[in-house]
């Protein structure tokens, strides 16, 4: 009885944690900057202030926050491509085959994976200036695509999950390597593919220091630089705002915004994301 007491309080305290900010958030979109200061936090404003707190949002530089939505869409879109077509591959050679640098290839994805991404921008913009790719949508994309954390868990499904014994028997039978993972490795590696899919468009939706620094117009920007940018324009939180101040209700209903996309995506994925998490798990 007394674990179950536990383990009921520990998730009430998870759940006031993560969904009262979330129930506020929400709510916050429905009023007008006086009734978030003065009404109940979570008490819902009027449909009246949701239409008006839109209007304002898109208004503001012009629907830039519908700009800055669409260039998420299409860094995380292309960056998750070349991510899958370069990440499932590489996973499947480190796990069927043996080669000279094999084993330091692993630890050097390891090591990549376990540094922060912040330690990088630097080198990146670097390298990107070099090559003078700074200011364009390459300087996001191509770094969003290099993804070894997805490497690593290909590797790891590979090397537990799929029954060597079935490639080998494709093997004698005349298939190709090729033959081998796009007609038997890939149809088996679905739940794997939707796990690298997911982490790697939350990764890229949710990065904001990369695109700062590498992206220097606001017509560039992702909606995560655009919501820091909503930010610097509220009067609570920089009093020098001139003409293009926005409220607070604004700036809850921008980041609404931000986040919906990859709940969709959860919502969308979360059969395959549980498969792949517990693939290899256990042994049949």
């Amino acid at each position: 009885m007394v674990p179950r007491l536990l383990a009921g309080a520990l998730l009430a305290v998870f759940l006031v944690f993560f969904v009262l900010p979330v129930l506020w958030l929400l709510l916050a979109a429905t009023k007008t900057d006086q009734q978030l200061i003065h009404d109940s936090p979570l008490s819902f404003g009027s449909w009246h202030a949701l239409k008006a707190n839109w209007h304002a949002l898109t208004a503001f530089q012009d629907n830039a926050v519908m700009q800055w939505l669409g260039n998420s869409t299409l860094y995380a879109a292309i960056s998750l491509v070349i991510t899958l077509c370069v990440a499932i591959p590489a996973g499947y050679a480190l796990a069927m085959t043996e080669f000279r640098g094999r084993h330091a290839l692993l630890v050097s994805t390891l090591v990549v994976m376990l540094m922060p991404t912040a330690t990088l921008v630097v080198p990146l913009f670097l390298e990107l200036n070099a090559v003078r790719l700074i200011g364009t949508m390459w300087s996001i994309i191509l770094p969003y695509a290099f993804y070894p954390f997805g490497v690593y868990l290909t590797y790891i499904y590979f090397t537990t999950a799929v029954p060597k014994d079935l490639l080998a028997a494709a093997r004698i039978d005349g298939c190709s390597e090729f033959g081998v993972f796009r007609h038997i490795a890939l149809p088996l590696a679905t739940p794997v593919i939707a796990l690298v899919g997911f982490f790697s468009f939350v990764a890229n939706w949710t990065n904001y220091f990369l695109p700062y620094v590498m992206l220097p117009e606001s017509d560039q920007m992702p909606i995560q630089v655009g919501v820091g940018s909503l930010l610097s324009n509220v009067p609570s939180f920089n009093p020098t705002v001139g003409e293009l101040a926005i409220e607070r209700p604004q700036l809850a209903l921008a980041t609404l915004l931000a986040i919906t996309p990859v709940l969709v995506v959860f919502l969308f994925a979360q059969r395959f994301l549980v498969s792949g998490m517990l693939a290899g798990a256990t042994k049949e």
